[in-house]
Order: structure tokens, then sequence, then C-alpha cells
């Protein structure tokens, strides 16, 4: 009598064993996002101030919500990055979705989800256990300091760096033009939507408020635009800060920007 080749059933399988239809893997729900209060930004312009940095990031991230804290380090190991925390992760998954790529500085954010929560969010949204947070994370930055193969591999590029020389870089591709509002401060402003009335002389009363004015300059064949210079940059970001969105004509706001240099 010949043998007989039976299919196992289920009840003489393990479960490891039992085959598992197509369909029903396909069937299987996606696995949830991760998402968090936290964003981890990278590719951020290292040229620009730390203070700087963090007062444009706030202003850019705020109208999408409560931005509860801006961290950026100006060391080595943490040029070109940030953590921006919200107050929820909601908003901070709709600020991801619709920054991420923007152009800040004239570098395109990469932007992710941080892989831990933030002090400050900790402390705002679980008081109790703020101090226990702190401490874990303490141990594990401490833990990790020689071992991380992020920091590995830093370390190693700065070894080669030091040891060979700079690296020549790949050919850069053009950078997506950067809206004025986040423009690197300088001594000279550009002013635009002026009433097309507006005189040298009416700039000049209005600017000379401030400190250590050094010229206005008009645009013959653009009425609407005019450039202001001071002596410095610290007088010229006085002057912005001050008179951004004044109503020359008592209607129309101008708008004041740091020029492109």
């Amino acid at each position: 009598m010949s043998d007989i080749n039976l299919a196992p059933t289920a009840a003489d399988t393990t479960p490891d064993e039992i085959p598992i239809p197509i369909d029903a893997v396909e069937s299987q729900p996606p696995k949830p996002e991760y998402v968090s209060e936290t964003l981890y930004i990278q590719n951020l312009n290292e040229k620009i101030r730390i203070d700087v940095l963090k007062a444009s990031l706030r202003g850019l991230f705020k109208s999408y919500g409560e931005v509860i804290d801006v961290v950026a380090h100006d060391n080595i190991r943490m040029r070109g990055q940030a953590f921006v925390s919200f107050a929820s992760a909601d908003v901070a998954k709709k600020a991801l979705k619709e920054v991420k790529g923007f152009p800040l500085y004239s570098k395109p954010m990469q932007i992710s989800f941080a892989r831990t929560r933030s002090d400050a969010v900790v402390k705002r949204l679980d008081a109790e256990h703020y101090e226990e947070h702190r401490q874990r994370r303490l141990q594990h930055k401490k833990a990790t300091r020689y071992t991380n193969p992020l920091k590995q591999k830093f370390r190693a590029q700065r070894l080669a760096a030091e040891t060979d020389g700079p690296a020549v870089s790949a050919p850069r591709r053009p950078a997506v033009q950067m809206p004025d509002e986040y423009l690197p401060p300088n001594k000279i402003l550009f002013l635009q939507n002026l009433p097309e009335s507006v005189s040298k002389d009416q700039l000049m009363a209005l600017f000379s408020q401030y400190p250590n004015l050094h010229e206005v300059r008009l645009i013959a064949n653009k009425k609407d635009i005019a450039f202001v210079e001071y002596m410095d940059e610290g007088s010229a970001t006085v002057a912005k800060e001050a008179l951004h969105n004044y109503k020359l004509d008592g209607e129309n706001k101008i708008k004041i920007t740091f020029a492109r240099k």
C-alpha cells in the first residue's frame, strides 16, 4: 500500500506553522504613526547667530500653535540642529507637514519627530515626574557618549577633516529663494509698500528718530520701495522692529525687512 501524503491541519501544526492567507496580511491595520510634541530640525544655516536662529524658529512656528521651547546650541556637535517643542503633538504634526523643506536662511529644513519628550514638555505636562525624566536623560547621555553611532560618525568625520584637510563638497543645487522675513540681519533695511507720494525728507524724518542713520535711498522708477542704511546692524534692527507695519499715510502699512546681501 503506497503512502498517502495528507496536508497538515491546524490541529497538527504549531501556531508558527499555520499558513496565513495573503489577504489576511494585507488587511492588517497599518502601524500608528509615531508623533511627538517636539520636532527635531536639521540642515539649519550654521552661519546664523544662535539667538537670531532661535527667534526665527519661534516666529516661524508660533503660527501653528503655542511654542513652549526652542533649543539650539553653537557647539560643534549641535551646529545646524534645533528642537522646537509645542504644547501638543497634534500641533507639532501639523507644523511638520506644512513647514518641512522650508528654506530658512537659504537652507531647506529637514524635520522629523524627536524620539523622546523634551524637558520643557515633560515639565509642563507631567511635572510630577520631571526630575526623574531629567536624571534618566542625563544618565543616558553619559552612557552613550562614546557608543552612540551618530556621535562615533561625527568624531570620525572630525578626525578625518583634521587629518586630511577639508573634503571637496559635492556641487550644490540652487537654493530656493528665502522669503524676505527670514533674511539675516544687516545694517541696510528694505522698505516696501510705500505710498507713491512719499519723499526722501519724509523718510529721513521718520527713520532719524533712531540713532546712527546713515542714508535713505529712493528708487527712481519704483516709487513704492526704498532702502534705509544705518551705521551698524544693531541700529538697523531697532528701527526695523519699531517701524515695521507703520502706517506712513494713515492707511497702508509699510513692510520693512533686512536687505539681501
